[in-house]
Formats: structure tokens, C-alpha cells, sequence
């Protein structure tokens, strides 16, 4: 197959991976709004099979471009909602917590469906992405952008707890509010240790890149402003014991702010990360 070829392929892959997702989303809706069970395992069934798909193209779209697909907009929007995917499907499978779908499936949806709007050309890599840190500093940022995405989908879980009954199909489907807090406070250290990665390989790759570590860019900015939140939010709950609701919002906002680091900063605040 020629390069071409690979990313025709990868075109319509990708495009099945936007359609599944949002029968997925939709579908998780119904389990949780009208308590079928068979929506719920035909969602898990269909963002299962999207994230696989999802998978592929993102293989396929590296094998085309010569290089790994995490240099432009499109490239790394699409692995932004991968990495959310990965997560889910790893929490969904450890804690055995379907119902998290509903809040975190329309994210997916949201951020795969801005990568749609972008650019699919594949252009050659600028001479300060030629480097071995790339694979380092995006695959890092991308677990972690993905833990978060999964911990505000479980404080937005927790947050709509009290609203959702007591009945027979929330006890089985959702943990109880301590619960929730603990998988959310889980899903944040995870991000926070990758988000770490992220500013320090970050840092490294910039001084081999531009001779600084460090340069108030908007992007490396925002994502210093996005790490004090998330610290914020682990020494409150460490030191002052912080739980629940207050520690929920912490998570939600921390999110948005991920979300604006990467898409309202490329989109409103030009720098030298606004290629990706």
C-alpha cells in the first residue's frame, strides 16, 4: 500500500470511530435515563469496538505519515480522545462501573469531534519535533489528559449521585458517593504523576530544542497552572482532608482547564506550541 493509500485508510477509519462513539454515547444515555440493560451492554459492546477501530487508524495514520501522529491539531486531538478511551475502558473494567459512559462518552465524542474540524494534511515535521522526547512527551501527556478525563466523568457521577434515587438499578449500576471519591481521587494521582512527565520531559526537550528549559509560552503556562490545581486539589484532600462534593469540583475545573490548555490556547493564544 502507498502512503496515500494508508491514509484513505485511515480516513475512513476514523471516521467510523466518530460515528461509534456517538452511538455509544447515545446508547449509554438510554441505559442510564431508562434503566435498560441492554443499552448498557450494547454501549460497552460499541465504544469496545470504537476504540479499537480508533486504534487502527491511529496505527494507520502513523504508518502513512512516516512518523508518529502526534504532531498537528488533528493528530493530537484524535489521541487526546484515545487516551480518554484507554482509561475508561481500564476503570470501567477494574471498578465494573458501566454507567461512567454516560459522562464520559459525550467527552470522547466532543474532543474526537474537534479533531474532525482540523487539518488532515500530513505535513513534515518542523526541525525542533525531530526527536526521541516527542514519543516521551505526548505519549505522557496523553495518559494523562486521559485520567483526567476519566475523573471528571466520575465527579460529574458523583455530583449527580443524589439527584439520581436509591432504587434497585442506581445501587447496582453506581458506587456510592465514598466510592466515587476514591476512584476519582485515583484517577487524578495518575494523571498528576503523568502531568509531571509531561512538564519535565517537556522542559528537557525544549532546552535540546531552543536552549531554555522553560519559556512562559501560553501552552507551558497554562499546563503549570493546570499541575498547581490538580496539587492543589491532592494536599487539601492529603492534608485537609477535603472529600467528596469539594474535592469533585476540584476535579471538574482542573479538567476544564486541561481542555483549555490544549484547545483554547492553540485556538486564542498563539505560541511556539501551536502546532499541536
Amino acid at each position: 500500500m502507498t502512503a496515500e493509500m494508508f491514509l484513505q485508510t485511515e480516513n475512513w477509519m476514523f471516521t467510523i470511530a466518530v460515528a461509534a462513539y456517538l452511538a455509544a454515547a447515545v446508547l449509554y444515555f438510554v441505559f442510564l435515563a431508562v434503566k435498560k440493560e441492554s443499552a448498557g451492554r450494547l454501549a460497552g459492546g460499541i465504544f469496545t469496538a470504537a476504540f479499537a477501530v480508533h486504534t487502527l487508524a491511529l496505527v494507520t495514520r502513523g504508518v502513512g505519515a512516516g512518523r508518529l501522529p502526534f504532531t498537528n491539531q488533528y493528530e493530537f486531538a484524535t489521541s487526546f480522545a484515545w487516551g480518554i478511551s484507554l482509561c475508561y475502558l481500564i476503570f470501567m473494567r477494574k471498578y465494573r462501573f458501566r454507567a461512567l459512559g454516560a459522562f464520559v462518552a459525550p467527552v470522547v465524542f466532543v474532543i474526537i469531534g474537534y479533531a474532525a474540524m482540523q487539518s488532515r494534511e500530513v505535513r513534515e515535521l518542523m526541525p525542533a519535533l525531530r526527536s526521541n522526547w516527542l514519543a516521551i512527551h505526548v505519549s505522557t501527556a496523553i495518559i494523562s489528559y486521559g485520567a483526567f478525563g476519566v475523573a471528571f466523568g466520575v465527579s460529574m457521577v458523583y455530583l449527580f449521585r443524589g439527584r439520581m434515587g436509591e432504587d434497585a438499578f442506581h445501587q447496582r449500576e453506581l458506587p456510592d458517593r465514598e466510592r466515587l471519591d476514591q476512584i476519582s481521587y485515583r484517577a487524578v494521582s495518575l494523571g498528576f504523576l503523568f502531568l509531571t512527565l509531561v512538564i519535565v520531559t517537556g522542559a528537557i526537550w525544549a532546552e535540546r530544542a531552543w536552549g531554555r528549559y522553560w519559556s512562559w509560552d501560553p501552552k507551558e503556562t497554562w499546563s503549570l497552572v493546570t499541575w498547581i490545581i490538580y496539587a492543589m486539589y491532592l494536599h487539601v484532600r492529603l492534608n485537609r482532608g477535603w472529600r467528596g462534593k469539594k474535592a469533585a469540583w476540584f476535579a471538574v475545573i482542573g479538567f476544564l482547564c486541561v481542555v483549555f490548555t490544549y484547545i483554547g490556547v492553540n485556538t486564542l493564544i498563539p505560541g511556539i506550541h501551536s502546532y499541536a
